[in-house]
């Protein structure tokens, strides 16, 4: 399935029903009176999240929405039907933004949440609702109002718990594939990753956590350069990073304390909040021989500035144990001065 995360739609909800103007013509009663009923309200437009649905692709090929209208009102005091509700349904993460203004309208990142994004309009009064002492033949109704027309942003930012950031090869799409039983391509060439994969790692203890393996930044990737400015979004929900780094010095003339910094600074610009984000940064390749020496001459780096290397080979297995309990600890343990318990 294509990944579609962003998409710009036009809405229409449903206009009101016009009121009828009408007369009583029944059979001995003389003078009946007005009988024009009111018109239906038009239909409204919600949007929905549904937990089967992974993408916005479904928008891409039907960009414009309409809902239906009121029915006009009718004679003998009818009044018209309501139209329908529009319900759109939409991946659970999906920012919903007002294209002229940029309003954010609503962020749909709970189950089952729904947003109410355009109000139908209202339906007309029947001529009956006019007549008083001193007119008691109204020839006149109201028309019904029309609904809200809008131009929507929809933007899917996807739901999980763990990021992987990094270069492009370093190995994040064969981590992932390790601890989850998610399949992304993986290969010996930069930018084999061009969509966010997701994967549920079924820890210790019945506990799980949701981990996205993001395409690999590159530098300028927070002003477009590479695929990177579209997927940074996508770990901006994320409660703990992983930063992965390539120890093995396959790519020559860079050294892991360099990677390391781009990327930071890369974060930086996209957000700072994002930057703020718990990271654990590991050093990937370690079953290659050049490894040992470039990932001990870091870790003596960072430690200086309290930070902690993890070793890691994902072509092994190597130290990955030891990188998914220290991204669990972070997640599941309690924040100080909370009360124990998780509900």
């Amino acid at each position: 399935m294509k990944f579609v995360d962003e998409v710009k739609i036009r809405i229409k909800a449903g206009d009101g029903g016009n009121g009828a103007v009408a007369f009583r013509r029944e059979k001995y009663v003389e003078k009946g009176g007005p009988s024009g009923g009111d018109g239906g309200d038009g239909g409204s437009i919600f949007f929905r999240v549904d937990a089967r649905m992974t993408t916005l692709l479904d928008y891409r090929f039907l960009s414009q929405h309409q809902a239906k209208s009121g029915e006009h009102g009718m004679g003998s005091d009818c009044y018209g039907k309501k139209g329908e509700t529009l319900v759109l349904r939409v991946p659970q993460g999906t920012l919903i933004k007002d294209a002229d203004t940029g309003e954010l309208l609503g962020d749909l990142s709970q189950a089952d949440a729904e947003l109410l994004v355009a109000r139908g309009g209202k339906g007309g009064r029947g001529n009956m609702h006019f007549a008083t002492s001193t007119r008691q033949t109204p020839r006149f109704a109201e028309e019904g109002t029309p609904g809200e027309s809008r131009h929507l942003i929809l933007e899917l930012k996807l739901l999980a718990d763990v990021g992987i950031v990094g270069f492009p090869n370093v190995g994040k799409s064969l981590f992932i594939s390790k601890i989850s039983r998610s399949r992304p391509k993986v290969a010996d060439y930069p930018f084999t990753t061009l969509v966010p994969n997701l994967g549920v790692v079924a820890y210790k203890n019945h506990l799980s956590f949701v981990i996205a393996d993001i395409p690999g930044l590159v530098e300028g990737a927070s002003e477009g350069v590479g695929l990177g400015l579209r997927f940074l979004k996508h770990v901006e929900r994320c409660k703990v990073l992983i930063h992965m780094l390539d120890a093995s010095g396959h790519l020559e003339g860079r050294s892991m304390e360099e990677d390391y910094v781009a990327i930071c600074k890369e974060l930086q610009k996209f957000s700072p909040k994002l930057a703020k984000k718990p990271q654990l940064i590991v050093a990937n390749k370690m079953d290659i021989p050049a490894a040992k020496e470039a990932y001990e001459d870091f870790a003596k780096h960072m430690k200086k500035k309290r930070k902690r290397v993890f070793p890691m080979s994902a072509a092994t297995g190597e130290g990955i144990e030891a990188v998914v309990d220290a991204a669990a600890q972070r997640l599941f343990s309690e924040p100080k001065g909370a009360p124990k318990g998780r509900g």
